[in-house]
């Protein structure tokens, strides 16, 4: 019996908003039934919301797993389009999957091995990559051209204090109207900061007293909203089109909370030049020498605060996160009874023990953490670490053995043997009721048992597997920092504060800190020896590409 995948993407948001998916998945299914398959649960891989000019994405990831580890025979696929949109991607993964003995079948292309069927493939690969091309740049140019006649629609959404009116109830052309009761909210906030000279972080604080809602429906007013607010033109009637441009990704420290390691897009928003900015006439909230009075007074609030340091400002910054709430720890200095921070005692603290982040209650009860305590315990960790490498392999070793200990002695082809026999006792089993020789209630448990068995025994071929790959690929690990450590051991004791910042970064993935202790997540994946070469090894299938050793929480 083949194993068979399905695999579906949609790009937008809308799409993945409207499930759009569910189409392409129903016609997927539908062929796989027509030509005799059972498609089990686990083989559905589906990419909502994900471009198809970006390779690296969760559902397509898994795939590439199943295909790597020989548990798919076949792919079905709605079209090459819904794979990549670029050519040389479709090619790749095409490729791939022909190598691993899969078969790739779309719904609406014919694949057959001649020249011919090859070459509609590659036109039809780059077809859909011109069409994606020519697309976006129609799309620009059109919205260019509508933003400069004056026509709001190319804004797409109204900004507080305004309500969207489509072309369709404003009598053929879109326009902005003004609400009232947001708007009285935006002429508070610029009379309390334009003439009361008024901080951010007191605006806040009156908004949280008089409760107006924000447009999500939120009590509580973010320091950043009102900052964006007080800055957007388009209270004084003249609404901006084009401050953010699409460039290349801006790489992240780690993942944002609730989202995977893969992005669903392979670029960044970057800002434009106000000098390139296109304004377009709406309704003013404001009058315009009020709304230069705020820009004056927000430069004012920026020199009284100058003192505080921009960039990177503790060694750690990025890297920790509570185990608790899953918020990320940022560095906080200690404040005289003047006001004035005195850095040498600064705490890490946890997003989530903020309650004017959350309505006025925390979420977390994590503990806050002093910086120097902190920093210092991580660098003595990573300097140990590099002085001796060993660690990685003793850590590695221990899992060896651990993974001996589980699989007993059983081998992996007697455990193939035993898998294959159970396979063909479902594929008879589902014969046997497809022909109506047992009914559905003797089906259901015995093929949920037998599927069962096979899954227990992927698991433990899996064990086997992991461990042939760490006896292989230990030594590289190790060779490969003790390489990196060689050229920096000697410096370890006065190198500078950027370094060591660099240094540790290098190294750690990711710090967890918990009430009592403190995981320290390595990645040992592209380090530099002295000749500055990176030596790269990919550890996606391996597992021990991240490495978590604990350290006991000091005293503060």
């Amino acid at each position: 019996m083949n194993t068979v995948a399905l695999y579906a993407r949609v790009s937008s948001e809308k799409q993945a908003q409207a499930n759009t998916i569910a189409s392409q998945i129903a016609a997927i299914e539908d062929r796989i039934t027509a030509d005799g398959h059972t498609l089990l649960n686990d083989f559905k891989f589906m990419d909502n919301g994900y471009s198809g000019s970006n390779i690296i994405r969760p559902a397509l990831e898994s795939l590439r797993d199943k295909v790597a580890a020989g548990e798919v025979d076949k792919i079905y696929i709605h079209s090459p389009d819904r794979l990549s949109r670029k050519y040389a991607y479709q090619m790749v993964l095409l490729e791939e999957f022909q190598r691993a003995g899969v078969e790739v079948i779309f719904l609406n292309y014919q694949a057959d091995n001649n020249p011919e069927s090859q070459l509609l493939l590659q036109m039809q690969g780059m077809i859909a990559e011109y069409e994606r091309s020519k697309i976006i740049e129609r799309h620009r140019r059109g919205k260019i051209h509508a933003a400069k006649r004056g026509s709001v629609s190319v804004l797409g959404t109204a900004a507080y204090g305004y309500r969207y009116i489509d072309k369709y109830t404003g009598d053929g052309e879109a326009r902005f109207e003004i609400n009232e009761d947001e708007s009285m909210v935006i002429q508070k906030i610029f009379n309390w900061i334009g003439r009361d000279r008024l901080s951010i972080g007191e605006v806040c604080s009156r908004l949280s007293n008089e409760h107006p809602e924000t447009r999500r429906g939120k009590t509580y007013w973010d320091r950043s909203v009102i900052l964006g607010m007080l800055k957007n033109p388009i209270y004084k009637g003249l609404a901006a089109f084009g401050k953010t441009k699409i460039g290349s990704r801006i790489p992240s420290v780690r993942p944002q909370k609730n989202s995977c390691e893969q992005p669903k897009r392979n670029y960044s928003i970057h800002p434009v030049e106000k000098e390139k900015w296109i304004y377009i006439p709406v309704p003013a909230l404001i009058n315009e020498a009020l709304f230069e009075s705020v820009q004056e007074q927000l430069e004012e609030n920026k020199k009284v605060a100058r003192t505080r340091r921009r960039g990177a400002s503790y060694l750690l910054q990025g890297l920790l996160v509570c185990q608790h709430c899953r918020y990320s720890f940022y560095g906080k200095p200690v404040k005289n009874k003047r006001g004035e921070k005195i850095d040498r005692y600064a705490y890490y603290r946890c997003i989530g023990t903020d309650a004017y982040r959350f309505g006025g209650n925390r979420i977390c009860q994590n503990k806050q953490i002093r910086t120097d305590t902190m920093e210092t315990a991580i660098w003595e960790e990573v300097k140990y670490l590099l002085k001796d490498p060993e660690r990685i392999l003793e850590e590695s070793q221990r899992r060896i053995t651990d993974l001996e200990k589980s699989s007993s002695d059983e081998t992996y082809q007697s455990i193939e043997k035993q898998k294959n026999k159970i396979e063909r006792g479902i594929s008879r089993l589902i014969d046997s009721y497809a022909q109506e020789q047992i009914d559905k209630d003797e089906f259901e448990p015995r093929i949920k048992a037998m599927k069962q068995r096979v899954k227990t025994m992927g698991e433990e071929q899996d064990k086997i597997l992991d461990q042939k790959k760490l006896k292989t690929e230990l030594k590289l690990i190790v060779t490969n920092l003790e390489y990196f450590s060689s050229s920096i051991t000697e410096r370890l004791d006065n190198i500078d504060w950027q370094t060591k910042r660099d240094v540790i970064r290098m190294l750690i993935k990711r710090i967890e800190i918990n009430q009592e202790d403190i995981n320290v997540v390595y990645r040992i994946n592209e380090l530099h020896g002295p000749d500055g070469e990176a030596r790269k090894k990919s550890l996606q299938h391996c597992c021990v590409g991240n490495v978590t050793f604990i350290i006991k929480r000091t005293p503060r």
